[in-house]
């Protein structure tokens, strides 16, 4: 047999042998990717209705469903701090039909809930960064001050007498409590509360001086007079207050907690699938009407790719254990 035949006869099929597997691998994705969604989505959030992250999606999904072709239905799993939504997720089928609308409450649980059934960061892959709700440093009328350095001279002047009510113990709110307490050299008294509103009547009625709120929540008591806003404790200015300073911009350097949402979905889900979603997500983020709603409720659309969403957890989680091991918080 000459070389050009054998080339011919056992080259040439050996060489297209890559190709038809790339060709046959590359085909299920290719129709994945066109059939992809065939029915509902769900996407599970781990906080009530009313919420950030429930308005968030509440406002997105709509405008999701109408570019994916299927609804897209909020399924609200509140409790142990988001991790009950997320442990259903990180189990669910791998096929893009269970999605996680994740939080910063989720990675601080990762770093101090003992007794977590799944990894945060292996059992749940990244789609897209999807809003930001800003926290305000709220005080009651009977502390009398009217700035943060007011404040922090307050807190120097009588350490511990200020009390300071969170959502919850190791909650993200105890721990934006925890880094003003650090970055300020401040001390002041803990208490650990279930949510906000039960926190607000007790501000209200001057049982306690101080709690970092959601915008939201806080924004009718801000405009009545009836609480104080000192500073929002993102790293800009919050659009809906203006007038408000940022936490740096107060005299706190290198204050900056954002309460983030994102869109996940289990581990192994297929690239393409995360792809598409993220796809729709971006362009309900880009929409006119959603952005002018979600800021209507003191929220902001963001949007991102999966890698930099996965590059944003990544330092997020860094900026979170800082102030976990600053604070000497433990697992519990």
């Amino acid at each position: 047999m000459t070389p050009s035949l054998f080339s011919k006869k056992v080259l040439g099929p050996l060489l297209l042998a890559p190709l038809f597997a790339l060709m046959s691998a590359a085909a299920p994705r290719d129709a994945l990717a066109q059939e992809y969604p065939t029915a509902p989505i769900r996407v599970l959030t781990g906080f009530p209705a009313g919420t950030a992250a429930d308005v968030s999606l509440r406002i997105i999904a709509p405008r999701m469903s109408a570019q994916l072709g299927q609804q897209i239905v909020v399924d609200n799993r509140p409790g142990a701090g988001s991790s009950i939504a997320a442990a259903a997720a990180a189990r669910a089928p791998k096929d893009g039909y269970t999605l996680l609308f994740g939080s910063t409450a989720n990675l601080v649980n990762a770093a101090l809930s003992a007794n977590l059934s799944f990894d945060f960061f292996k059992d749940l892959a990244p789609i897209s960064l999807m809003t930001s709700a800003p926290t305000v440093l709220l005080v009651s009328q009977e502390t009398g001050v009217k700035s943060v350095a007011e404040l922090v001279a307050l807190a120097k002047a009588k350490p511990g007498a200020l009390s300071f009510a969170s959502s919850g113990i190791n909650s993200t709110t105890h721990l934006t409590l925890e880094m003003f307490h650090t970055l300020a050299g401040i001390k002041t008294t803990h208490i650990p509360y279930q949510g906000s509103p039960q926190v607000i009547n007790d501000m209200l009625a001057g049982r306690i001086n101080g709690y970092f709120a959601p915008a939201s929540v806080a924004m009718p008591f801000i405009r009545s007079g009836k609480l104080v806003a000192l500073a929002v404790t993102d790293a800009k200015r919050a659009p809906l207050l203006p007038e408000l300073p940022t936490m740096i911009e107060a005299g706190v350097p290198g204050y900056e907690a954002v309460l983030w949402f994102g869109l996940l979905a289990p581990a192994g889900t297929p690239n393409v699938v995360i792809e598409r979603v993220s796809h729709a997500a971006n362009d309900a983020l880009k929409n006119d009407e959603v952005v002018k709603s979600l800021l209507a409720q003191s929220i902001t659309a963001l949007g991102s790719t999966p890698a930099q969403f996965k590059s944003y957890i990544e330092s997020e989680k860094s900026r979170w254990a800082a102030v976990i091991a600053a604070a000497g918080l433990k697992k519990e």
